[in-house]
């Protein structure tokens, strides 16, 4: 696909842009000559614990952190790197002080499913219309004892960096999975919903000044507005879910100034 050059723009990857970290490592290095600055947080595609060209397998925290050398390597950003400034005129878009990226990792821990039932008992539910992801197979928690631990463990670490966050600044915070259970529109396959988040987020956009909230985990691509904040899903999905001779011009979401 024909990138094109955009030397004076930022590029958000929300995720699942790859499975096999060869094919992500030529992603960011297409990307990165394309634009400005490149910021990344990962998907859960991009976490599966599938063999790299050479047949190495790693998984869990260890792919993860392999993942994010790779990104560094060119230059991108990542969430485990300071939170940039948006380099534009935060009056744009109506905020007094600075404008903070924050790319963050967050995963799911299964509380977006039915309440009152176990982990087992949700996966059963989401198999009784063929719903399970395929994260079950091929997502790793390793060294964590389970996804929702590495889960929570991730959510603790992001706030305690929110946290430290100059108060006159607004953000945009990016994660893969939306930090809403109320902006999952998934039709198709309602029972997906466990797979795509944690409640532990709900209202991280208002604790946290977000002007902007991106996520990439959906296919499906909308705007939706929540106590003032823009939320928007980016996600391409998969390719016949879009025109790849197209070129990648027109599924780009403008974010800032918006």
């Amino acid at each position: 696909m024909n990138m094109g050059d955009y030397p004076d723009d930022w590029l958000i990857l929300a995720g699942d842009i790859a499975e096999r970290p060869q094919l992500l490592d030529a992603a960011f290095e297409r990307a990165a000559a394309c634009f400005k600055q490149v910021i990344w947080v990962p998907g859960n595609h991009e976490l599966w614990s599938v063999p790299d060209d050479n047949g190495v397998r790693l998984a869990g925290e260890a792919r993860y952190q392999h993942l994010v050398s790779l990104a560094r390597n060119h230059g991108v950003l990542t969430p485990e790197d300071p939170y940039p400034c948006w380099p534009g005129d935060p009056a744009a878009i109506n905020v007094s002080g600075p404008l903070v990226i924050a790319p963050l990792f967050l995963l799911y821990d299964y509380s977006f499913g039915p309440q009152g039932l176990s982990r087992e008992e949700i996966i059963a539910w989401a198999r009784e219309e063929k719903s399970v992801a395929a994260d079950e197979m091929l997502l790793s928690p390793e060294p964590y004892a389970s996804l929702a631990q590495w889960c929570e463990q991730r959510c603790r670490l992001s706030e305690n960096r929110l946290r430290k966050i100059d108060p006159k600044a607004s953000t945009v915070l990016i994660n893969h999975f939306p930090l809403r259970q109320d902006l999952v529109h998934i039709p198709r396959v309602p029972r997906f919903i466990p797979w795509c988040g944690t409640q532990v987020t709900k209202d991280w956009h208002v604790k946290y000044k977000a002007s902007v909230v991106v996520s990439g985990h959906l296919h499906v691509r909308r705007t939706d507005w929540r106590d003032g904040t823009r939320f928007e899903e980016v996600s391409l999905g998969y390719p016949a879910q879009w025109t790849p001779s197209h070129g990648i011009a027109p599924y780009f979401r403008e974010i800032l100034p918006g």
